[in-house]
């Protein structure tokens, strides 16, 4: 590989680094060095999309009120107060003052009638409709106070893989800022060597095209970062002016991966999508049993108050009634069955889609797993690998000042060196979030 091609290469990592971007860095100002734990708090604190869980906990409890309110007793009052006209009224059956051809002497003038009345009723039992409506709002909460749980866990993650990129991105920064030094330095001691005549000029044109491709290897690490600590301040909260760092302690140390099987019962235990599911496959029971309800008759108790007045003719004050109700609607007979078999497919829905959860954790939590116990096999191998470019750079350094290699030689040695050394700091980075991947795929990240 030539040394154009491995400044590519290297350029390519520096633009690659940011996936979901993070935090800020600048040499020029003072930077708030951040915990990932610190990070994790502030990112739970200002999540939006937490915020709108919450908002789904809340609208799921007000569903249980709602149920709980349409148990109790329910009270209208209604009055009237009516002008009429004065009607022909021809009576067929005689009464006392009537003459032969039954028309009435004596009918009143009736030019206005009043009513009022209060009604008041109280259901005793409409087929369990209210007892299983309870019983399903109350597993629909429980359903999403998991979800939120869920898009919790999400959030973490998400910090934690931002807060990642986020040290990538600073290490490249770092690395590629002091190996420009370097060039600069030999990019200034070839031009000397170049005008006593004691290097050729092909040389010294080598030496300041890596020292070019360097400076737009460091443009785009410093564009990444710039555009990582927008989102990082997004995440935070924080006003995007604000300039972070990430702890290199974060990345120090690292646990055992375990077993794969071991991984995937925990995850059976604690996924809250797999919970969720089985709390919403018991509301949809309760929902079935809901729609059944119309099936059964309706008993209420019922009380009422009546006040009627029509001048000249009638005046009642103080009617008062009170009973017990029976309804039963004889066409929910066959008009239920939609209902009921809606309900149903709606159970039969999520007990399939248990099954779609548990290949879907299955697939997760082995990809997480060999991801992470590939990460930690990547640092072991480019540790190895800095340790190589450190000495190749090193042994060509020194056959080059007694000029048994190319200039070629010594730059393309330079090139691996810090490619080795952004390499095993990407790979440092990588495993911690692929290990906080894994706890997510288990449901026990915290």
């Amino acid at each position: 590989m030539n040394t154009t091609s491995r400044i590519r290469r290297m350029v390519s990592l520096a633009t690659g680094i940011v996936w979901i971007a993070v935090a800020g860095h600048s040499h020029a100002q003072s930077a708030r060095t951040i915990k990932l734990e610190e990070a994790i708090t502030m990112s739970l604190q200002n999540s939006k999309q937490l915020k709108l869980s919450q908002s789904n906990i809340d609208l799921a409890g007000l569903g249980i009120r709602q149920v709980k309110e349409n148990q109790l007793p329910s009270f209208s009052v209604s009055g009237s107060y009516l002008r009429v006209n004065s009607p022909n009224v021809n009576l067929k059956i005689k009464q006392e003052g009537n003459d032969s051809t039954g028309n009435s002497g004596g009918m009143p003038n009736v030019h206005q009638a009043m009513y009022g009345m209060a009604s008041a009723s109280m259901p005793l039992f409409s087929g369990f409709r209210f007892k299983y409506g309870l019983e399903s709002a109350r597993y629909v909460e429980q359903a999403a106070k998991l979800d939120a749980d869920n898009d919790r866990e999400a959030v973490i993650q998400n910090t934690v893989a931002a807060y990642g990129n986020l040290y990538k991105a600073q290490k490249a920064v770092d690395l590629v800022t002091e190996n420009l030094a370097s060039e600069r330095e030999r990019v200034q001691e070839f031009t000397n060597r170049e005008k006593n005549g004691m290097l050729a000029r092909n040389d010294l044109m080598k030496a300041k095209l890596q020292e070019s491709n360097v400076e737009l290897a460091l443009l785009n690490a410093q564009n990444d970062l710039k555009i990582t600590t927008i989102n990082m301040n997004l995440l935070l909260g924080l006003p995007e002016e604000t300039v972070l760092e990430a702890d290199a302690n974060s990345f120090a140390a690292l646990k055992e991966e375990g077993n794969a099987a071991e991984w995937e019962q925990t995850a059976l235990s604690h996924r809250k999508d797999f919970a969720a599911n089985g709390i919403r496959q018991k509301a949809a029971d309760s929902d079935i049993k809901v729609a059944k309800a119309d099936l059964y008759p309706s008993v209420a108790l019922s009380a009422g108050y009546v006040a009627l007045s029509i001048p000249g003719v009638v005046t009642v004050p103080n009617a008062v009634n009170a009973g017990i109700g029976f309804k039963y609607d004889v066409a929910s007979l066959w008009k239920s069955g939609a209902k009921i078999a809606q309900a149903r497919t709606k159970a039969y829905q999520l007990k399939t889609n248990e099954q779609i959860i548990l290949d879907k954790i299955h697939l997760e939590v082995n990809t997480a797993y060999y991801n992470y116990v590939l990460s930690k096999r990547k640092i072991d191998v480019y540790a190895k690998a800095v340790e190589q470019a450190n000495e190749n750079y090193r042994i060509t350094k020194n056959k080059y000042d007694n000029s048994l290699v190319t200039t070629t030689e010594l730059l393309d040695a330079d090139v691996a060196q810090v490619q080795s050394r952004i390499d095993y700091e990407a790979a440092k980075a990588d495993a911690v979030v692929a290990y906080k991947k894994l706890e997510q795929t288990a449901g026990v990240i915290n």
